[in-house]
């Protein structure tokens, strides 16, 4: 499944619109579209009640109708389809893992329904070593339109997710804001009275820093509008609000597995849920 884009579907307003977001960057790559749906697993107590077939026959024919659909706006488009038999996470991670990039929906904080919401979705978005774009189906989902906002910190190897950053922003002629926030220490709220102002010392390194991981990209893409931003607070908060003129919200994501398994930082979950735009998850060392 080489140079193609993969579609996780379920049947949901937020998995159209991720089809639709794919199938533009599927344009925009010139690669091929991929749409696929996992079949669920039921419990054996249940196994008498559910007829599989049923199942099948309706992602069948939604995976069809889907397609139809995405071809007759993309006649130039590659669309091809795939029912996955064994469940949607280790499917999934899979079939993305034999591609450029998975797009799933993405649903609030909150909703219940849909296998690419929730502990699923996340287990997926947490465990590829692909990129990952979530999409939800409010806001805007054009896929070649507007700002590419790129979260960064200084913790962790940016190459990776700045490599994406400007790809991305490279095929839709785009800008490219690069934001870092500043984590107050907990003594802030003391006041300027009782504790010095850190923020105004840590800045300009902070700057510095920036300029060296950016000079690189800047160089490779002189054509492109770059911008740094170091604002003080949560990095969370900073991105959703930068996303607000944004086409795209790129965030990095450990790629290694904690004892825990895999998983998501705090800054991906604030993004993922409030953003009004699609979000990258970009797996770096």
């Amino acid at each position: 499944m080489a140079r193609s884009i993969v579609v996780g579907l379920d049947g949901t307003e937020q998995a159209r619109a991720a089809a639709e977001w794919a199938a533009e960057e599927a344009r925009l790559r010139e690669t091929a579209l991929h749409l696929v749906y996992a079949k669920e697993p039921v419990p054996e107590a249940l196994l008498s009640l559910v007829t599989r077939e049923s199942e099948e026959d309706w992602a069948e024919e939604m995976l069809v109708r889907t397609a139809a659909a995405l071809r007759a706006r993309h006649p130039a488009l590659s669309v091809t389809t795939r029912l996955l038999p064994a469940g949607p996470v280790p499917e999934l991670v899979a079939v993305a893992e034999e591609s450029e990039l998975l797009v799933l929906g993405s649903r609030a904080l909150g909703s219940v329904a849909g296998y690419l919401l929730g502990s699923v979705g996340l287990a997926v978005a947490g465990s590829v070593e692909r990129p990952v774009v979530l999409v939800r189906a409010v806001g805007r989902v054009t896929a070649s339109r507007g700002t590419v906002v790129v979260g960064t910190d200084v913790r962790q190897p940016m190459d990776a997710v700045l490599g994406f950053s400007f790809e991305e922003a490279a095929r839709r002629g785009a800008r490219v804001q690069v934001v870092y926030a500043q984590q107050l220490p907990l003594y802030a709220g003391l006041g300027p009275a009782m504790v010095p102002d850190v923020r105004a010392a840590a800045a300009p390194e902070v700057r510095r820093w920036l300029d060296e991981q950016l000079e690189p990209w800047r160089a490779k893409y002189p054509e492109l509008d770059t911008a740094a931003r170091v604002v003080a607070g949560s990095a969370g908060l900073a991105l959703v609000e930068a996303a607000d003129d944004a086409a795209l919200v790129v965030v990095g994501r450990r790629s290694r597995r904690s004892a825990l398994g895999a998983r998501l930082g705090s800054v991906a979950h604030a993004v993922l849920h409030h953003s009004p735009v699609p979000v990258a998850l970009v797996p770096h060392d």
